[in-house]
């Protein structure tokens, strides 16, 4: 089984396809890799020799990649300046509201959470 930046990738899968399970790899990236590295994309992950996976991290190294925990470490610190520094994503990371000027009177649920329940008789006080 092929581990490359100590993630296990499928082994029934395609290398080209197996490579993005690492964090900060996407298909283009992969396909860079590979053909760097001299390997077939439709080559399974469970037909690569030793030599095969040695290359592939060769050709990683060679592209000069941040991937998995480095990379995460990264993404983490820039938003934490973010909400350090007050600015406006700052602000939307810390209410965890979202960041890209997407609308939030109607969808965004994913990034609010569920509905609050609704307090009854709210709406209108005092009116009959």
């Amino acid at each position: 089984m092929a581990r490359i930046e100590g993630v296990e990738l499928p082994p029934n899968k395609r290398v080209e396809i197996g490579l993005t399970y690492v964090y900060g790899i996407g298909r283009t990236t992969s396909q860079r890799i590979l053909s760097r590295a001299g390997i077939d994309f439709n080559k399974r992950v469970k037909d690569l020799t030793l030599d095969d996976e040695g290359a592939i991290r060769d050709a990683i190294t060679s592209l000069a990649l941040q991937l998995e925990g480095e990379l995460r470490k990264e993404v983490t610190l820039n938003i934490k300046r973010l909400v350090e520094i007050n600015c406006y994503r700052g602000i939307r990371h810390r209410r965890s509201l979202p960041v890209r000027g997407q609308r939030t009177h109607t969808n965004a649920r994913t990034r609010k959470g569920p509905r609050k329940q609704a307090i009854a008789g709210k709406k209108r006080p005092g009116k009959k």
